[in-house]
């Protein structure tokens, strides 16, 4: 489903919805039922004492349901045109903060891609780990061609590679030490939005030892050491 028609559908159903919340102006509408007890309160709360306002700039909605989209690529969210969709098929709050999160690192990329990357450090740093990456997977035999690694934006057939022919244990073995996760891996994108979250809900101190140049780009943005 194109974003139009999404907008357009949501449009449609939103009579339908009886929640709406609101997070430093910005709206967040249940299209689809949450599952009982689920505290979205929370959710937001959460979401506005982590992550500063100014990082948040340029968020227009969230909309909180099932979407084609997302079942059809599998993700629990996405970000679109200064939307993020996420599912309402969530375990817990704590997963829908750390969904709500990492769509606000790509709304942060897109608006702040020249700071973030023009210096070309984390590009260095990324394209680094991922020929490390490729070295411990040749010494363990797994039959893949360089060219994979030297990509900085996603490839389904690299991904699918990694989690269906590697596998999720294994790789995690493998990039441990050199991505905050595995999924950090597949694409310069996920590396910078991967860190995001680690650096705001998980270990920032991690972080910086594994990925120094990524840590120190995220502290400028967060201190705003750059200009709009």
């Amino acid at each position: 489903m194109t974003t139009k028609k999404m907008n357009e559908y949501i449009e449609n159903t939103l009579k339908e919805s009886n929640e709406k919340v609101l997070l430093n102006n910005i709206y967040s509408y249940v299209k689809d039922p949450l599952p009982q007890d689920f505290d979205l309160d929370r959710v937001l709360l959460s979401i506005k004492k982590i992550v500063p306002e100014h990082l948040i700039y340029g968020l227009e909605t969230i909309f909180i349901g099932q979407f084609d989209e997302l079942d059809e690529r599998s993700l629990n969210s996405v970000y679109k045109d200064g939307t993020i969709y996420v599912t309402n098929k969530q375990i817990d709050e704590d997963g829908m903060v750390e969904d709500i999160v990492h769509e606000l690192a790509h709304l942060v990329e897109e608006r702040l891609a020249e700071h973030i990357y023009s210096d070309q450090t984390i590009i260095k740093e990324f394209i680094g780990k991922r020929n490390r990456l490729y070295e411990t997977m040749k010494a363990e035999e797994y039959g893949i061609s360089r060219e994979y690694f030297l990509e900085l934006d996603y490839n389904e057939d690299f991904d699918k590679y990694l989690y269906q022919h590697v596998g999720y244990d294994k790789l995690t073995y493998m990039t441990m030490g050199l991505f905050a996760s595995p999924y950090g891996a597949t694409s310069l994108r996920e590396y910078f939005a991967d860190g995001f979250d680690f650096y705001f809900l998980k270990d920032s101190g991690y972080l910086s030892k594994i990925s120094p140049k990524l840590y120190e780009k995220i502290e400028n943005l967060v201190f705003k050491e750059y200009e709009e």
